[in-house]
């Protein structure tokens, strides 16, 4: 596995999002103090960054409520083939609208792994660029967000009023 250094810290409403990267892409965007990041990840702030300004780029726009401009490129380092590809799921999640852990599972063809898919969303290294909050549960609620779920409703609300 390629090592990933985190070269990046920005400031959004939500609070700081610090983000890490390979040669090949952004490998990491999380909030700070969010369940699962890297242990190593404040150590190694403020170095020079490849992909930086293309996040804050993108940061600026999405929550000016702005037209996104294009992701940068990403590079998952991390992860079992399963993850990865509920992690691809998530990024067919359109701006604005949500879908169940039930749904993902179905699309997939494991609709019995709902569990499995409940913890993969949950370890998204990701956040924002894989837009992992945009999943709720059946019922409608909103459930776990690694994040912290006044973030999530946060942004959740902040994409409604974008569409």
């Amino acid at each position: 596995m390629k090592q990933a250094r985190c070269t990046a810290v920005f400031a959004t409403p939500l609070g700081e999002l610090w983000m890490t990267e390979t040669t090949e892409g952004v490998s990491g965007l999380y909030f700070q103090g969010q369940k699962h990041q890297p242990e190593w990840i404040e150590a190694n702030k403020n170095v020079v960054s490849l992909w930086g300004a293309e996040v804050r780029r993108w940061l600026d726009a999405y929550f000016a409520k702005t037209d996104l401009p294009p992701l940068p490129p990403l590079h998952v380092i991390e992860g079992t083939a399963f993850q990865r590809q509920i992690w691809q799921a998530l990024m067919g999640i359109p701006v604005g609208l949500t879908c169940t852990y039930a749904q993902i599972a179905t699309r997939l063809g494991r609709p019995r792994a709902l569990r499995a898919v409940g913890a993969a969303v949950g370890r998204n290294p990701l956040s924002l660029l894989i837009p992992c909050h945009r999943v709720i549960g059946a019922s409608g609620a909103l459930t776990g967000y690694a994040g912290g779920l006044d973030r999530k409703r946060w942004l959740l609300d902040h994409e409604a009023a974008l569409c």
